[in-house]
């Protein structure tokens, strides 16, 4: 049985907003993990939010798994067709 983990959609906030929301779930919860969700451009926040997590607050934290994807997104008003976003998660768990 998989075990839930918590989940950080990663936006246009910046990058401490969600180092925080990190620290906060992984010691609110006694969860072990934690899996960022990005796509599109913030992907490279995403990035970054793990590192920083990683190298200044959390030195026991380590990246477990990282999947890539594409999702197809409905057209926007005045376009005609659909586009395709890529997307990431990046989970991470404490050692």
């Amino acid at each position: 049985m998989a075990e839930k983990s918590n989940i950080v959609f990663i936006g246009n906030k910046p990058p401490m907003n969600y180092v925080l929301a990190i620290i906060t779930s992984l010691s609110a919860s006694n969860a072990k993990g934690v899996t960022l969700k990005a796509r599109g451009r913030a992907i490279s926040t995403a990035v970054d939010v793990a590192e920083i997590t990683r190298s200044r607050f959390l030195k026991d934290l380590k990246v477990d798994k990282i999947a890539i994807g594409t999702e197809e997104m409905p057209a926007r008003e005045g376009e005609n067709r659909s586009r395709m976003v890529s997307t990431m998660e990046i989970t991470l768990t404490k050692e």
